[in-house]
């Protein structure tokens, strides 16, 4: 359980690094759920949930600095409101 509180925490402070850019262009993003087997489950808001480049932030921004982050990790995914 603990392990768990402390993987968010650490998916949280990375997400915490890239969120003022995304804010930037008026979007969002927040952790939905870590699953057991290490998937990460994300969702993307405001002007990010519809944004012709979210693929692009998603892969090249959110999904790089969580891997540099915390190597390990299992799929990372996004959820668009």
């Amino acid at each position: 359980m603990a392990e768990d509180q402390t993987l968010n925490l650490r998916i949280e402070e990375a997400l915490n690094s890239i969120r003022p850019y995304l804010q930037a262009d008026g979007g969002d993003v927040e952790l939905v759920e870590v699953k057991e087997e290490g998937d990460v489950v994300l969702r993307l808001t405001g002007a990010c949930s519809h944004c012709e480049m979210s693929e692009m932030t998603m892969t090249a921004g959110i999904e790089e600095t969580l891997r540099r982050a915390i190597p390990g990790l299992g799929s990372i995914v996004a959820l668009k409101n």
